[in-house]
């Protein structure tokens, strides 16, 4: 299973993101959507959205990623995930704490700029 720390993932470039977190938190599963229909990325996904970016996303499964809404610390959110999966779990973050976290249960993490590549 592919996680993926939404957050973390949008805010490592500066494009402008806050200024309309529930569009950008669209526009990227629209990324990670198109990743997959093209087999860039392969399932399951999975898309943890925190925040405002909630809004921008309903909760569910759009062309083939899963989109989830944390009610609380969308990290909180990752670990269960990580914790409850029955497959390897590629966390894809930068947050060092999560990471530790992430890797403490044995899942692979990866950096923002790996998942970017495959969104090109």
């Amino acid at each position: 299973m592919l996680l993926i720390d939404a957050a973390n993932v949008v805010g490592s470039r500066p494009t402008g993101w806050w200024r309309d977190r529930s569009g950008a938190a669209r526009a990227f599963v629209e990324q990670v959507s198109a990743a997959v229909r093209s087999g860039r990325i392969t399932e399951p996904v999975v898309v943890v959205l925190e925040g405002r970016a909630r809004d921008g996303v309903q909760a569910g499964v759009v062309d083939g990623v899963t989109v989830l809404h944390a009610a609380g610390s969308g990290d909180d959110m990752l670990i269960d995930l990580t914790s409850d999966a029955s497959d390897q779990v590629t966390l894809v973050t930068a947050d060092r704490e999560l990471r530790q976290r992430a890797e403490a249960l044995g899942a692979e993490v990866v950096g923002p700029g790996w998942l970017i590549q495959r969104l090109e």
